[in-house]
């Protein structure tokens, strides 16, 4: 699958101390790079990942159908 604006994306590289298993969305993808912006409590942090160091993240799983 591919990688574009809007996914949410997983760290999935374990070198990485600070961002590693982290969930974000994507904002912007070039060059084979990737900015994740990722919103937790007070704080909003915009990282930029190699693409190979991130995983999609299935959001529709869990939910109900609706009846």
């Amino acid at each position: 699958m591919m990688i574009l604006p809007g996914a949410t994306v997983r760290v999935k590289n374990p070198l990485d101390v600070y961002y590693y298993r982290y969930e974000g969305i994507v904002q912007r993808v070039s060059d084979g790079k990737a900015a994740v912006l990722f919103e937790g409590g007070n704080w909003d942090k915009l990282v930029s990942f190699r693409l190979s160091e991130l995983e999609l993240v299935e959001t529709t799983a869990g939910r109900k159908k609706a009846k």
